[in-house]
């Protein structure tokens, strides 16, 4: 696995965009909690689903609204 999180393809699925970002096992809660506070911040987006996995590695699920302006995109 990468030490880098890895992001996949954006998902629309009505008036949401959702973008899953894996975050492995090195990355502490509190970095991780601010890394998805810059996202919010910034590009728009929240969390709308964690998953934890056995090796510590996470994968979450980041969402929000459609719009018709442009958003800047994950700046990971």
């Amino acid at each position: 696995m990468s030490e880098q999180p890895s992001v996949g393809d954006a998902v629309v699925e009505g008036d949401w965009e959702y973008r899953p970002l894996r975050l492995p096992p090195g990355v502490s809660r509190k970095a991780a909690a601010i890394q998805l506070s810059v996202q919010a911040e910034f590009a728009g987006w929240e969390l709308a689903r964690t998953l934890l996995f056995g090796d510590g590695s996470r994968k979450v699920w980041l969402r929000r609204r459609r719009t018709a302006a442009t958003l800047p995109g994950l700046s990971i």
